[in-house]
Protein backbone atom coordinates (compact mmCIF):
# COMPACT_ATOMS: atom_id res chain seq x y z
CA UNK A 1 0.00 0.00 0.00
CA UNK A 2 1.43 3.39 -0.98
CA UNK A 3 1.77 6.16 1.56
CA UNK A 4 -0.77 8.27 -0.29
CA UNK A 5 -3.42 5.52 -0.24
CA UNK A 6 -2.86 4.65 3.43
CA UNK A 7 -6.16 5.46 5.20
CA UNK A 8 -4.31 6.14 8.45
CA UNK A 9 -2.93 9.31 6.82
CA UNK A 10 -6.32 10.91 7.43
CA UNK A 11 -6.74 9.68 10.99
CA UNK A 12 -7.75 12.58 13.21
CA UNK A 13 -5.52 13.24 16.18
CA UNK A 14 -5.47 15.62 19.11
CA UNK A 15 -2.10 17.37 19.05
CA UNK A 16 -0.47 18.87 22.13
CA UNK A 17 1.17 21.29 22.70
CA UNK A 18 -0.89 23.22 20.23
CA UNK A 19 1.94 25.55 19.20
CA UNK A 20 3.77 22.57 17.67
CA UNK A 21 0.75 21.33 15.69
CA UNK A 22 1.63 23.30 12.55
CA UNK A 23 -0.88 24.42 9.96
CA UNK A 24 -3.85 22.26 9.01
CA UNK A 25 -3.81 23.67 5.49
CA UNK A 26 -6.75 25.98 6.17
CA UNK A 27 -7.13 29.49 7.53
CA UNK A 28 -10.70 29.01 8.71
CA UNK A 29 -9.89 29.17 12.43
CA UNK A 30 -8.06 32.48 12.01
CA UNK A 31 -10.85 34.03 9.95
CA UNK A 32 -13.73 32.68 12.06
CA UNK A 33 -13.84 35.63 14.53
CA UNK A 34 -14.23 38.07 11.61
CA UNK A 35 -16.36 35.91 9.31
CA UNK A 36 -19.01 38.67 9.28
CA UNK A 37 -16.57 41.27 7.92
CA UNK A 38 -16.27 42.04 4.18
CA UNK A 39 -14.28 39.46 2.18
CA UNK A 40 -12.32 40.46 -0.92
CA UNK A 41 -11.07 37.69 -3.24
CA UNK A 42 -8.10 38.85 -5.29
CA UNK A 43 -7.16 37.42 -8.70
CA UNK A 44 -3.81 39.19 -9.05
CA UNK A 45 -0.88 39.46 -6.70
CA UNK A 46 0.29 37.29 -3.82
CA UNK A 47 -2.58 38.21 -1.48
CA UNK A 48 -5.42 35.82 -2.29
CA UNK A 49 -7.96 36.82 0.33
CA UNK A 50 -8.36 40.13 2.16
CA UNK A 51 -10.80 40.45 5.03
CA UNK A 52 -11.34 44.00 6.29
CA UNK A 53 -13.27 45.70 9.03
CA UNK A 54 -16.35 47.46 7.61
CA UNK A 55 -14.47 50.78 7.59
CA UNK A 56 -11.27 49.09 6.29
CA UNK A 57 -9.09 50.34 9.13
CA UNK A 58 -8.21 46.72 9.99
CA UNK A 59 -6.97 44.44 7.21
CA UNK A 60 -6.29 40.72 7.39
CA UNK A 61 -4.50 39.34 4.34
CA UNK A 62 -4.01 35.67 3.41
CA UNK A 63 -0.97 34.98 1.21
CA UNK A 64 -1.48 31.34 0.27
CA UNK A 65 1.90 30.72 -1.40
CA UNK A 66 4.23 32.83 0.73
CA UNK A 67 6.43 32.20 3.75
CA UNK A 68 4.47 34.93 5.56
CA UNK A 69 1.03 33.38 5.22
CA UNK A 70 -0.82 36.07 7.20
CA UNK A 71 -0.34 39.83 7.25
CA UNK A 72 -2.54 41.84 9.60
CA UNK A 73 -2.50 45.63 9.88
CA UNK A 74 -4.41 48.46 11.50
CA UNK A 75 -4.50 52.16 10.57
CA UNK A 76 -6.16 55.35 11.76
CA UNK A 77 -7.99 55.65 8.44
CA UNK A 78 -8.74 53.34 5.54
CA UNK A 79 -6.25 55.15 3.29
CA UNK A 80 -3.58 55.77 5.94
CA UNK A 81 -0.33 53.88 6.34
CA UNK A 82 -0.53 50.99 8.82
CA UNK A 83 0.12 51.95 12.41
CA UNK A 84 1.33 48.41 13.15
CA UNK A 85 1.76 45.08 11.38
CA UNK A 86 1.63 41.46 12.53
CA UNK A 87 2.77 38.56 10.34
CA UNK A 88 2.40 34.80 10.83
CA UNK A 89 4.36 32.30 8.79
CA UNK A 90 3.09 29.20 7.00
CA UNK A 91 3.81 26.85 9.93
CA UNK A 92 1.87 28.85 12.53
CA UNK A 93 -1.39 27.15 13.59
CA UNK A 94 -4.40 29.22 12.53
CA UNK A 95 -5.70 28.80 16.07
CA UNK A 96 -2.89 31.11 17.24
CA UNK A 97 -3.85 33.68 14.60
CA UNK A 98 -7.39 33.47 15.98
CA UNK A 99 -6.12 34.82 19.30
CA UNK A 100 -5.29 38.08 17.52
CA UNK A 101 -8.33 38.23 15.23
CA UNK A 102 -10.67 37.56 18.18
CA UNK A 103 -9.18 40.50 20.07
CA UNK A 104 -9.40 42.70 16.96
CA UNK A 105 -13.07 41.85 16.42
CA UNK A 106 -13.78 42.73 20.05
CA UNK A 107 -11.84 45.99 19.86
CA UNK A 108 -13.53 47.01 16.62
CA UNK A 109 -16.99 46.31 18.01
CA UNK A 110 -16.27 48.79 20.80
CA UNK A 111 -14.86 51.51 18.56
CA UNK A 112 -16.37 54.48 16.75
CA UNK A 113 -14.96 55.01 13.24
CA UNK A 114 -16.16 58.62 13.24
CA UNK A 115 -14.12 59.32 16.37
CA UNK A 116 -11.12 57.45 14.90
CA UNK A 117 -10.72 55.52 18.13
CA UNK A 118 -10.47 51.89 19.12
CA UNK A 119 -8.15 49.92 21.41
CA UNK A 120 -6.56 48.35 18.35
CA UNK A 121 -4.89 51.76 17.81
CA UNK A 122 -3.68 52.18 21.41
CA UNK A 123 -0.05 52.90 22.18
CA UNK A 124 1.88 49.88 23.43
CA UNK A 125 2.85 49.65 27.08
CA UNK A 126 6.32 50.89 27.99
CA UNK A 127 6.81 47.73 30.05
CA UNK A 128 7.67 44.68 27.94
CA UNK A 129 6.03 42.17 30.30
CA UNK A 130 2.53 43.51 29.57
CA UNK A 131 2.71 42.02 26.07
CA UNK A 132 3.68 38.53 27.26
CA UNK A 133 2.12 38.26 30.72
CA UNK A 134 0.15 35.09 29.79
CA UNK A 135 3.48 33.36 29.07
CA UNK A 136 4.99 34.47 32.36
CA UNK A 137 1.88 33.24 34.16
CA UNK A 138 2.28 29.88 32.41
CA UNK A 139 5.82 29.46 33.73
CA UNK A 140 7.85 30.53 30.70
CA UNK A 141 11.37 31.33 31.88
CA UNK A 142 13.47 34.38 31.17
CA UNK A 143 16.84 33.52 29.71
CA UNK A 144 20.13 35.29 29.13
CA UNK A 145 19.91 37.94 26.45
CA UNK A 146 21.91 40.79 24.98
CA UNK A 147 21.43 44.39 26.02
CA UNK A 148 18.10 45.72 24.78
CA UNK A 149 16.49 42.31 24.35
CA UNK A 150 14.48 39.90 26.48
CA UNK A 151 14.03 36.20 25.78
CA UNK A 152 11.47 33.86 27.31
CA UNK A 153 11.36 30.11 26.78
CA UNK A 154 8.55 27.62 27.34
CA UNK A 155 9.10 24.94 30.01
CA UNK A 156 9.64 22.31 27.29
CA UNK A 157 12.23 24.49 25.57
CA UNK A 158 10.37 24.15 22.26
CA UNK A 159 8.83 27.63 22.07
CA UNK A 160 9.81 31.13 23.04
CA UNK A 161 9.53 34.86 22.55
CA UNK A 162 12.20 37.40 21.60
CA UNK A 163 11.53 41.02 22.59
CA UNK A 164 13.41 44.10 21.41
CA UNK A 165 13.01 46.51 24.32
CA UNK A 166 14.79 49.35 22.51
CA UNK A 167 12.18 49.46 19.71
CA UNK A 168 14.42 50.81 16.96
CA UNK A 169 11.58 52.49 15.04
CA UNK A 170 7.83 52.43 14.53
CA UNK A 171 8.11 49.73 11.86
CA UNK A 172 10.87 47.72 13.54
CA UNK A 173 10.16 44.13 14.53
CA UNK A 174 9.71 44.33 18.29
CA UNK A 175 8.25 40.97 19.37
CA UNK A 176 8.61 37.53 17.81
CA UNK A 177 6.80 34.46 19.12
CA UNK A 178 8.27 31.19 17.87
CA UNK A 179 7.70 27.46 18.28
CA UNK A 180 9.48 24.38 16.97
CA UNK A 181 13.01 23.59 15.76
CA UNK A 182 14.56 25.86 13.17
CA UNK A 183 13.59 24.85 9.66
CA UNK A 184 11.31 25.65 6.73
CA UNK A 185 8.62 23.18 7.74
CA UNK A 186 9.08 23.07 11.49
CA UNK A 187 9.31 26.55 12.99
CA UNK A 188 6.23 28.70 13.55
CA UNK A 189 6.85 32.45 13.78
CA UNK A 190 4.62 35.40 14.65
CA UNK A 191 6.18 38.86 14.39
CA UNK A 192 4.75 42.17 15.68
CA UNK A 193 6.08 45.64 14.87
CA UNK A 194 6.93 48.19 17.53
CA UNK A 195 3.60 50.06 17.72
CA UNK A 196 1.41 46.96 18.10
CA UNK A 197 -0.83 47.40 21.19
CA UNK A 198 0.43 45.23 24.03
CA UNK A 199 -2.98 43.69 24.73
CA UNK A 200 -3.14 42.32 21.17
CA UNK A 201 0.22 40.58 21.52
CA UNK A 202 -0.92 39.29 24.90
CA UNK A 203 -4.10 37.87 23.34
CA UNK A 204 -1.97 35.96 20.84
CA UNK A 205 0.44 34.82 23.55
CA UNK A 206 -2.47 33.58 25.68
CA UNK A 207 -3.38 31.06 22.99
CA UNK A 208 0.21 29.84 22.85
CA UNK A 209 0.16 29.39 26.62
CA UNK A 210 -3.06 27.37 26.48
CA UNK A 211 -2.89 23.63 27.12
CA UNK A 212 -5.87 22.95 24.85
CA UNK A 213 -4.94 20.49 22.06
CA UNK A 214 -6.02 20.95 18.45
CA UNK A 215 -7.25 18.47 15.85
CA UNK A 216 -5.02 17.52 12.93
CA UNK A 217 -4.98 14.68 10.43
CA UNK A 218 -1.91 12.47 10.73
CA UNK A 219 -0.41 13.52 7.38
CA UNK A 220 -0.42 17.15 8.53
CA UNK A 221 2.15 16.44 11.26
CA UNK A 222 5.70 17.06 10.06
CA UNK A 223 7.79 13.94 10.58
CA UNK A 224 10.38 15.88 12.60
CA UNK A 225 7.64 17.07 14.94
CA UNK A 226 6.13 13.68 15.76
CA UNK A 227 8.63 12.87 18.56
CA UNK A 228 8.02 16.31 20.11
CA UNK A 229 4.24 16.25 20.44
CA UNK A 230 1.61 14.13 22.14
CA UNK A 231 -0.78 12.54 19.63
CA UNK A 232 -4.11 11.19 20.86
CA UNK A 233 -6.45 9.48 18.36
CA UNK A 234 -9.90 11.01 18.08
CA UNK A 235 -11.95 7.80 18.17
CA UNK A 236 -15.69 7.05 18.18
CA UNK A 237 -17.51 6.66 21.46
CA UNK A 238 -17.57 3.18 22.97
CA UNK A 239 -21.32 3.25 23.49
CA UNK A 240 -23.16 5.66 21.25
CA UNK A 241 -26.45 4.94 23.06
CA UNK A 242 -25.20 6.24 26.37
CA UNK A 243 -25.24 9.82 27.49
CA UNK A 244 -21.86 11.45 26.88
CA UNK A 245 -20.20 14.72 26.03
CA UNK A 246 -19.51 15.26 22.31
CA UNK A 247 -15.99 14.44 21.14
CA UNK A 248 -14.03 16.81 18.86
CA UNK A 249 -14.91 14.47 15.99
CA UNK A 250 -18.63 14.79 16.84
CA UNK A 251 -18.29 18.56 16.83
CA UNK A 252 -16.51 18.55 13.47
CA UNK A 253 -19.12 16.25 11.89
CA UNK A 254 -21.96 18.43 13.16
CA UNK A 255 -20.20 21.56 11.92
CA UNK A 256 -19.74 20.07 8.44
CA UNK A 257 -23.41 19.07 8.24
CA UNK A 258 -24.54 22.53 9.30
CA UNK A 259 -22.09 24.16 6.91
CA UNK A 260 -23.51 22.18 3.98
CA UNK A 261 -27.00 23.41 4.80
CA UNK A 262 -25.81 27.01 5.17
CA UNK A 263 -23.83 26.92 1.96
CA UNK A 264 -26.84 25.59 0.07
CA UNK A 265 -28.86 28.58 1.24
CA UNK A 266 -26.52 31.54 1.10
CA UNK A 267 -22.73 31.25 1.45
CA UNK A 268 -21.51 34.03 3.70
CA UNK A 269 -18.63 32.74 5.78
CA UNK A 270 -15.22 31.30 4.96
CA UNK A 271 -16.44 27.89 6.13
CA UNK A 272 -19.48 28.09 3.83
CA UNK A 273 -17.25 28.93 0.89
CA UNK A 274 -14.96 26.03 1.74
CA UNK A 275 -17.91 23.60 1.64
CA UNK A 276 -19.11 24.93 -1.70
CA UNK A 277 -15.60 24.64 -3.11
CA UNK A 278 -15.55 20.96 -2.16
CA UNK A 279 -18.91 20.45 -3.84
CA UNK A 280 -17.92 22.26 -7.02
CA UNK A 281 -14.54 20.77 -7.97
CA UNK A 282 -15.52 20.58 -11.64
CA UNK A 283 -16.03 24.32 -12.01
CA UNK A 284 -13.33 26.50 -13.54
CA UNK A 285 -10.61 28.05 -11.41
CA UNK A 286 -11.90 31.51 -12.21
CA UNK A 287 -15.34 30.60 -10.90
CA UNK A 288 -13.80 29.16 -7.75
CA UNK A 289 -11.90 32.35 -7.03
CA UNK A 290 -14.92 34.55 -7.58
CA UNK A 291 -17.55 32.53 -5.76
CA UNK A 292 -16.11 29.66 -3.77
CA UNK A 293 -12.52 30.36 -2.79
CA UNK A 294 -11.81 29.78 0.86
CA UNK A 295 -8.55 30.23 2.78
CA UNK A 296 -8.01 26.47 2.43
CA UNK A 297 -7.44 26.76 -1.29
CA UNK A 298 -3.78 27.75 -1.17
CA UNK A 299 -2.52 26.72 2.21
CA UNK A 300 0.50 24.80 0.91
CA UNK A 301 3.14 26.15 -1.49
CA UNK A 302 2.91 24.62 -4.96
CA UNK A 303 5.73 23.58 -7.29
CA UNK A 304 5.39 26.90 -9.09
CA UNK A 305 5.63 28.99 -5.93
CA UNK A 306 8.48 31.39 -5.41
CA UNK A 307 11.64 30.08 -3.75
CA UNK A 308 11.13 29.50 -0.02
CA UNK A 309 12.47 32.02 2.41
CA UNK A 310 14.71 30.62 5.11
CA UNK A 311 13.37 30.66 8.64
CA UNK A 312 15.06 32.93 11.10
Amino acid sequence: MSALSDPSRHEELLVSPMYLAGSNGAGDAGFAPVAHWPHHYLDDGPCQLLVTSPDQRIRIGWFGDDFELWRITAAEKAVAAPRWTATFNHVTPAEIVAGLTTALARDYAGSDPYENNGRFLADPSSYWADAVQPLLDAGWRRGAAKYGTVELTAPDGLAGVDIDTLRGGRDAEAVMLWAGPRGWGTRAEAVFTARTPSHLIAATAAVMASSTPVVRERHMIHREMEPLVTLTPVGPAVDARGSRSPTPLDVRRTAVTEAVHRAARAPRTAADLRVMAAQSRTTSSAQKRSSTLAPTAAARPTATSSAPRHSR
